[in-house]
């Protein structure tokens, strides 16, 4: 039995390292299909949208009809269609070069759908297996995910610059190896039983309950948090800093993983009191945002997006914890519906910080203001974007005290009285 457990453990471990494939490896080529297929930056950037809608529309799917599926199945299947949409990706290019983009597309529908999958069904899974600190195991299986991205980013870096490029393709059926390693750790294992609403009654009983859209608001604002700095920090550390990109990305953006996947894996291993850890977190967030925003020494602003990491990294899984603690009849639906938040967080959170730096930007405003701070327009909507940014952990914090002020306490027993 232990041994079983072991072995759906590194399946399941495996397919997150997956996700941290699927979810990195489009914005790490974008420049190389720029050069080699004349794609535009603004349909390139589709591609992000295109896989977290995708995410998305699994998420909510299995939100409200999680009780039609063969969940065991659906498990072993994940990886699977990742390695189906990583060889559309790769070889539709390939060999059509003419329909380059319609191929990235379609690759980028199947392997998000595998993504989608897999943040539905992976935690529950990793949920159901009996030990004894549930919470430590959740921890553990999201600091993969975070020392995945890691390893995505060094083994894209050092093949780009040693291929220029021009090989891009293999390098997206080699990381197919990852989902095809899952897919035989698989093979043969039992999928343990995860509770799941039994009608669509069911959930709307749940999606009454108050604490439920606090949880989803909690696991919003956390995705929004990690996702804006994580996808923000190379750009705002290069134009509004004026670090250089190399030392940006391995200062900022590399720190900034290592830093979530350390978060991850100190509390997997000592962590405890959970609500404590969420609302130091967002805190910590906070006043990182912030230091990065209004910081005039570019290092202080380097380490800020960096250790940002390190505070955010139990936003995401934190909230699943307390989301899947509070309701443990819930199951699946209160992961998908979770996972659903989180994909929302994590795509609306950089499109506004977008947004906002480009209003401030253009506003004549802008232009007197950014004068008298001695810098760029370009630099003072950045900057505003950052401060935008704060805004998601900031709030977050209310809603963890939030969250534990509506605890029920345990009735005093009759002896106390």
């Amino acid at each position: 039995m232990a041994q079983e457990y072991s072995r759906l453990k590194a399946a399941c471990y495996t397919v997150n390292i997956t996700m941290a494939a699927l979810g990195n490896l489009s914005p790490l080529l974008f420049i190389t299909f720029h050069h080699e297929y004349n794609i535009s930056y603004s349909l390139l950037g589709l591609l992000v949208l295109i896989n977290f809608a995708t995410q998305l529309l699994i998420d909510l799917i299995f939100s409200f009809f999680s009780h039609k599926f063969n969940i065991p199945l659906a498990v072993k299947l994940t990886p699977v269609v990742a390695i189906v949409g990583l060889g559309v990706f790769a070889l539709c290019p390939y060999f059509w070069p003419q329909y380059a983009y319609a191929g990235l597309v379609a690759g980028t529908v199947i392997f998000s759908a595998s993504g989608g999958l897999a943040e539905v069904l992976i935690s529950p899974t990793i949920a159901a297996i009996p030990c004894e600190n549930p919470d430590h195991e959740m921890s553990k299986l999201h600091s993969i995910y975070a020392w995945g991205v890691v390893l995505v980013v060094v083994i894209t870096t050092v093949f780009l610059l040693c291929t220029g490029g021009r090989y891009w393709h293999f390098l997206a059926l080699g990381f197919s190896l990852i989902p095809l390693t899952a897919a035989l750790l698989f093979w043969g294992t039992k999928i343990p039983q995860m509770p799941a609403p039994e009608r669509v009654f069911g959930v709307l009983q749940l999606i009454r309950k108050k604490e439920l859209w606090l949880c989803v608001l909690a696991i919003f604002l956390g995705g929004a948090a990690e996702c804006t700095m994580a996808q923000w920090a190379s750009g705002y550390l290069e134009q509004s800093l004026g670090i250089p990109k190399v030392w940006g990305d391995i200062g900022g953006v590399a720190m900034f993983a290592v830093m979530l996947g350390l978060g991850r894996s100190l509390y997997a291993k000592i962590g405890q009191n959970i609500g404590r850890v969420l609302c130091l977190g967002a805190i910590g967030a906070t006043l990182c945002y912030l230091i990065a925003a209004i910081s005039p020494i570019p290092l202080l602003g380097l380490m800020a997006c960096g250790f940002t990491g390190f505070c955010v990294s139990m936003l995401w899984p934190g909230s699943l914890i307390v989301g899947s603690d509070r309701f443990p009849t819930g199951g699946v639906f209160i992961f998908a519906i979770m996972a659903a938040g989180g994909d929302m967080g994590a795509a609306i959170g950089p499109q506004l910080v977008g947004i906002i730096t480009d209003a401030v930007e253009a506003s004549s405003k802008a232009v007197t203001l950014a004068a008298r701070l001695g810098i760029t327009t370009e630099q003072l909507g950045m900057k505003a974007g950052m401060l935008v940014g704060m805004l998601f952990p900031l709030l977050a914090v209310f809603v963890y005290l939030a969250i534990w002020k509506g605890k029920k306490k345990p009735a005093p027993s009759k002896d106390a009285e």
